[in-house]
């Protein structure tokens, strides 16, 4: 009995002291409606069209990719921060035919349909604009005919994968 009451003291101790998980300093700070970059550095999702989102470089880069069928889906893409180059973070804004406020789970990668070499990004909602940013770093070296591909788990859990042309 004493060495449960020992262990039980011992691990309420720990978890008094635990830093646990913390959001870093740039999550803690950072204001509604924004993403956080592969490198840590944090903005607004869609930058607004004046001349202080110039100075930071994100101005309206974003230039659409069409329309493209993903399942049953119809489904419009817009690409972000410039050409799509190897070892490089793609910014890929993914805009559903329909709004469930963020409950649907979307996942994008710069590559081949199997992954290989990619950095999958998880989308981040965008209420205002109802649509995801997704932030990827392309795999360096950058595989011949490399897509934006997109995984879209429904929140049924249906998923279906689809790709789009990048800006190159």
């Amino acid at each position: 009995m004493k060495n449960v009451l020992m262990t039980i003291a011992l691990g309420c101790v720990l978890a008094a002291f635990s830093p646990g998980c913390k959001k870093s300093e740039s999550e803690k700070a950072a204001p509604p409606d924004t993403h956080v970059h592969a490198d840590g550095s944090t903005h607004a999702a869609h930058a607004p069209a004046n001349d202080e989102a110039e100075e930071h470089g994100h101005a309206h880069d974003e230039v659409s990719l069409g329309t493209v069928t993903i399942g049953d889906m119809k489904v419009d893409f817009a690409q972000g921060h410039g050409n799509v180059e190897a070892g490089k973070e793609g910014h890929l804004v993914v805009k559903l035919p329909y709004n469930d406020k963020g409950a649907t789970v979307v996942r994008a990668w710069i590559g081949t349909k199997d992954r290989f070499v990619s950095v999958v990004g998880k989308g981040e909602y965008a209420p205002s604009h109802d649509d995801y940013d997704v932030h990827a770093v392309a795999p360096d070296p950058l595989p011949t005919n490399a897509m934006w591909w997109v995984e879209i788990q429904k929140p049924g859990g249906n998923s279906v994968v689809g790709s789009v042309k990048p800006l190159m």
